[in-house]
């Protein structure tokens, strides 16, 4: 089981999880949603990102992105764009002209929103499933998921919390995206992330 930790927006708490004997495989940055509270400008990213990745990947977390924002991140150390709302073609031409790695976000509802990972099969390295919240860290009902077989890993998020019993997960994804599940008061809380952390850990070392 993989781990993504998503919404990072301070250094304090990027170099805690950079230098964590069990670091995050994945860290999100929220890139160009500026509803988001965890929208970082593109400034005070590049500073962020000069931290070393270390062991994790970074990920750029992008709400249809216009190529003005696509051109100032493409110097950046990005390991994966995870993009919402955007066709087939228009990741497809992302994924090309900026030689990146594609998570593919499906916001669900219902089963018809599933179903369209298969048109996004070329073009993603990763599907994600999450709610519709975006910003609002909904859940949606993960049993949608539940008996399909795909042909990419995947990431599941939405309302996910440190207490939740994380090895229930592993029967429908291989990666917990999780953010506002390790806050407190709408901050990422280092306590939670290493409660999360361990618990993965501890997944893992069963295996």
């Amino acid at each position: 089981m993989k781990s993504k930790i998503c919404g990072i927006s301070d250094l304090k708490t990027l170099k805690f999880l950079t230098n964590h004997p069990a670091p995050p495989h994945f860290i999100g940055f929220i890139t160009n949603y500026p509803k988001s509270k965890r929208f970082i400008e593109i400034d005070k990213l590049k500073d962020l990102l000069k931290v070393d990745k270390k062991k994790s990947f970074y990920v750029a977390v992008l709400v249809r992105p216009e190529k003005k924002i696509l051109e100032e991140i493409k110097d950046l150390p990005f390991d994966y764009y995870q993009i919402y709302d955007c066709e087939p073609d228009e990741l497809k031409n992302i994924k090309e002209k900026y030689n990146i790695k594609i998570i593919t976000a499906f916001t669900v509802q219902d089963s018809n929103d599933v179903k369209k990972s298969s048109a996004y099969k070329n073009v993603s390295d990763i599907y994600l499933f999450d709610s519709k919240g975006y910003e609002k860290s909904l859940a949606f009902d993960h049993s949608l998921i539940k008996d399909i077989k795909f042909d990419k890993e995947v990431m599941i998020a939405g309302d996910i919390q440190v207490d939740d019993e994380l090895e229930n997960f592993k029967k429908i994804a291989d990666i917990i995206d999780i953010s506002g599940g390790v806050e407190t008061s709408g901050i990422k809380d280092v306590s939670k992330i290493e409660i999360f952390l361990d618990k993965i850990k501890l997944i893992n070392d069963k295996n």
